[in-house]
């Protein structure tokens, strides 16, 4: 069973790992996050920042982890306003083509509207990321525009939702 964990200060070496192992995937179709993110001082900062966010209520971070209990993956609510949103999400290389993205897309559509009060996420990707817009598309979020993301021509997407 797939399940989400809040992300935690003891999850740092966990997350760079994951985040090393895939760097080059992920930059097949999202901005690479740059050579200062990889570096120790580099993430532990960029670590503190998204547990103030969390703390304050303006983010929500999570982990994916895979029925072993690995992390397969990172889902993230961010810029948290009037009841709103940005879904950005990645799964691991090894985790690709399982349907584990939209698996936490649907748990954390379900933690977003009953737990953090939500009504609303929206999300955006590049065009030349299918498997994301099937994800999207698939998890019932519709096309509102275009955007470009690092420089690639991209869709936005926003998703009503709905406390169980």
């Amino acid at each position: 069973m797939l399940t989400l964990e809040p992300l935690r200060p003891d999850h740092a070496a966990a997350v760079l790992a994951f985040e090393l192992a895939n760097r080059a995937w992920f930059a097949r179709t999202v901005p690479d996050r740059g050579d200062a993110y990889f570096t120790a001082a580099g993430f532990a900062e960029r670590h503190d920042a998204l547990l103030a966010e969390q703390a304050e209520g303006t983010g929500r971070f999570h982990l994916v982890l895979g029925p072993d209990g690995a992390l397969v993956g990172r889902i993230n609510l961010v810029d948290l306003v009037d009841g709103s949103a940005e879904l950005g999400y990645r799964v691991a290389e090894s985790a690709a083509g399982q349907g584990l993205a939209k698996a936490a897309v649907a748990l954390v559509c379900r933690l977003a509207a009953d737990a953090y009060g939500l009504h609303a996420l929206t999300a955006a990707t590049t065009l030349d990321n299918p498997a994301s817009r099937a994800v999207l598309t698939g998890s019932g979020f519709t096309v509102t525009g275009q955007c470009r993301l690092g420089g690639h021509p991209g869709l936005r997407y926003r998703r009503a939702l709905d406390a169980s």
